[in-house]
């Protein structure tokens, strides 16, 4: 089986909904990017394959429809992978296995997004969903995730419930909120992505990042539920477009070429967890990921969740208050945003600037998907002799 590395990786600026790029369509944030790494990093060669996460998209193999929009070669082979919020991730671990099994050499992996132009859907009137919709017209925007749960807001649902099932506190969430914001503040003025991000509509910076995100702001924000809940705008993640991908290589094709890679993927893991409280899968998969591979979050240099909720942080650091610091290092979603199917691509190229930033070896990305869903990915960065 052929190492597979890391050679380099691109993302889009990150827009919430209905703001900057309210009107490109997600294969056109993705065609940006692919082919900027293929003209960067590639030098217009052949690659062997494009894998591309989407979640809320037209539908289709959109992943082939990017593809050829950015110009490369019909003999490019794509296909799209859909696991939701883990779609980039999952896009990622199969360009791993696909070099890994001696397939190919060199995979483009990552995924792209736009809710602002997610499609409304209708049920076949024969499906006996059609009447159950909210209006009783068969138009949905989200799709049913769970057998036991028909409900349009089932991601919150499920962040709420962790909420209440872990007595997690208000002053937990409004913490990590907090903190998100400032890791990511100070990561935008150190100009630590700059090199990482492909200007779109001549845009290169991130919508959500708020340098004054406050106590007394946090305090303000009504509810997204009930009035018992906690689940807020501020501990839960906006919603975004924006595109991410990674170029793969094989150890072969590094040889032949003589480049020096990023990092290495050591190993993948997907998981599967309880779909009624999803976000817990981004530690679950994590946990039986390192179980795998013999290793502890201790060993871990830097450590990548997808912050869709502040639950997820709430959760790690009550198990491991002593990384806190190795964790989400340039901040994490609730400030960048999640534009679902690219945010495993943000992740690894987040986690591998987090790795250069504090000259650390080991990192793991970790993201929870709908439906009890989670994909992680365990990198060692790649530090010549």
């Amino acid at each position: 089986m052929s190492k597979v590395y890391i050679l380099a990786g691109l993302r889009t600026p990150i827009a919430t909904k209905n703001n900057r790029f309210k009107h490109i369509p997600a294969e056109d944030l993705g065609a940006v990017v692919v082919n900027s790494l293929w003209q960067k990093y590639l030098f217009n060669e052949k690659p062997d394959g494009i894998i591309a996460g989407n979640a809320v998209g037209t539908g289709g193999n959109i992943a082939r429809l990017m593809t050829l929009k950015a110009g490369l070669p019909a003999a490019v082979p794509a296909f799209t992978i859909d696991m939701q919020c883990a779609s980039g991730a999952a896009a990622i671990a199969a360009g791993y296995k696909e070099i890994a099994l001696g397939n190919g050499d060199v995979f483009i992996c990552g995924g792209m997004e736009s809710s602002s132009l997610q499609p409304e859907r209708i049920y076949s009137k024969g499906d006996a969903r059609y009447a159950q919709t909210a209006n009783g017209d068969g138009r949905y925007m989200t799709a049913q995730f769970s057998p036991d749960e028909f409900a349009e807001d089932a991601m919150l649902k499920g962040a709420d419930r962790v909420i209440k099932s872990y007595k997690i506190t208000k002053n937990e969430l409004d913490f990590w909120c907090i903190e998100s914001h400032r890791r990511a503040t100070a990561c935008a003025k150190a100009g630590i992505l700059d090199d990482v991000i492909v200007a779109v509509a001549n845009q290169r910076t991130d919508d959500g990042i708020r340098p004054k995100m406050s106590q007394r702001l946090l305090d303000r924000l009504p509810s997204l539920l009930s009035e018992n809940s906690l689940l807020n705008a501020g501990n839960s993640c906006l919603i975004n477009d924006g595109a991410a991908f990674v170029v793969l290589v094989s150890d072969r094709w590094l040889k032949k070429h003589q480049r020096i890679p990023q990092g290495e993927i050591l190993g993948t893991c997907m998981a599967g967890s309880k779909p009624s409280e999803s976000p817990l899968g981004a530690m679950n998969t994590a946990d039986k990921l390192l179980e795998k591979h013999g290793l502890l979050y201790n060993d871990l240099d830097a450590i990548e969740f997808n912050e869709a909720f502040a639950a997820i942080d709430v959760l790690f650091q009550r198990s491991h208050p002593e990384l806190i610091e190795r964790y989400n290092i340039l901040g994490g979603a609730l400030a960048y945003g999640h534009p679902y199917g690219a945010s495993g691509g943000i992740l690894m190229i987040h986690l591998l600037k987090a790795l250069e930033k504090n000259n650390g070896a080991l990192g793991l990305l970790s993201i929870a998907g709908a439906g009890g869903m989670g994909q992680a990915i365990l990198v060692r960065r790649f530090r010549a002799c």
